[in-house]
């Protein structure tokens, strides 16, 4: 029997019930170890493993076989998963130009078999690629082979799937997966212009790695980036698209402060529409991204513990769950 979106959200409605809530936060918070911390997450059935990186990887994997049991048309996901071929990408492309082994850093799920990275990358063979991925990955080999220079060739690749992204949510039809992406492409490029801005990276990585989206002032932005970090702050600051204004004055504050308002504003914007979406893909959609955003809500909570960071830091700096 084919899968319906009816079906799928009635199963997912009960899935979110498995998500972290607040309390199931503030358990985990009161760890007092990393090994006490993976027996939490154990206990409570969230992923089998010795150590966070196992258990959030099992958690993962679960994930994305429930999706996939439910969801009536899993290619939307690609959105999401076409960012791990371009990790893999990156890995495979280092490690066979360096001689190292790249095989345990593949992530999954991929929509590009490792295989055929490799096949891709030692015979230069790259029109075996996606199209989308194709050219920049030829560019970004040249890059690597040539000059050495990995932020580039990096660059490069990510602007490809940041384009892809734009060019699959606006096929989608879900106005949700359309705003949602914009801003995250937005922020992308305002973080990779404030780190250009305090490495002067240069106006050409700057046109290489910056990718077109809607609100974003390209050339305005390059320029101020090429005058200092003061200059671009200022510029940013007046943005008030995708509240940039208001990312910018918690940048003021820390990078972290900024950080986390994105991821704030990310998973916010996901809750408002698919929680309470009652047809469609959203409600999954949804899931899966509340299900993301716990692995960096333990991720931080993990990264505290191993540094002795005081309860009250590590919870200031918590994102906010979908849960």
């Amino acid at each position: 029997m084919a899968l319906s979106y009816e079906y799928s959200l009635g199963s997912v409605r009960a899935k979110e019930k498995s998500l972290l809530n607040s309390a199931d936060v503030e358990q985990l918070l009161a760890c007092e170890s990393v090994s006490q911390l993976c027996s939490v997450l154990s206990d409570k059935g969230y992923g089998e493993g010795k150590t966070i990186d196992k258990i959030i990887a099992a958690h993962s994997d679960g994930v994305w076989a429930y999706i996939k049991s439910v969801a009536p048309d899993f290619e939307l996901f690609n959105i999401f998963i076409i960012q791990n071929d371009v990790h893999n990408f990156k890995v495979v492309l280092k490690g066979t130009l360096s001689g190292r082994e790249w095989n345990s850093l593949i992530i999954s799920p991929y929509t590009v078999e490792p295989e055929t990275l490799k096949n891709a990358v030692e015979n230069r063979r790259h029109s075996l690629l996606p199209e989308w991925l194709a050219a920049a990955a030829d560019k970004a080999y040249e890059t690597l082979a040539h000059t050495g220079d990995a932020r580039l060739s990096d660059a490069i690749v990510d602007k490809a799937v940041m384009e892809e992204i734009l060019n699959l949510a606006g096929k989608t039809g879900s106005e949700f997966l359309k705003e949602y992406f914009n801003s995250v492409i937005f922020y992308s490029d305002v973080k990779i212009a404030i780190r250009s801005s305090k490495t002067n990276a240069g106006k050409d990585y700057l046109v290489k790695a910056l990718c077109d989206v809607d609100g974003f002032d390209k050339k305005g932005i390059i320029d101020c980036a090429l005058k200092g970090s003061d200059s671009l702050l200022e510029r940013l600051s007046k943005i008030r698209d995708y509240d940039c204004d208001k990312a910018i004055e918690q940048f003021k504050l820390s990078p972290s402060a900024f950080e986390k308002f994105v991821d704030d504003k990310l998973i916010s914007a996901a809750k408002e529409t698919c929680k309470h979406a009652s047809e469609g893909a959203e409600p999954l959609l949804g899931y899966y991204l509340g299900a993301e955003a716990e692995k960096k809500v333990i991720h931080i909570i993990a990264s505290g513990i191993r540094t002795g960071s005081d309860k009250e830091i590590i919870r200031e700096r918590l994102r906010e769950i979908y849960g």
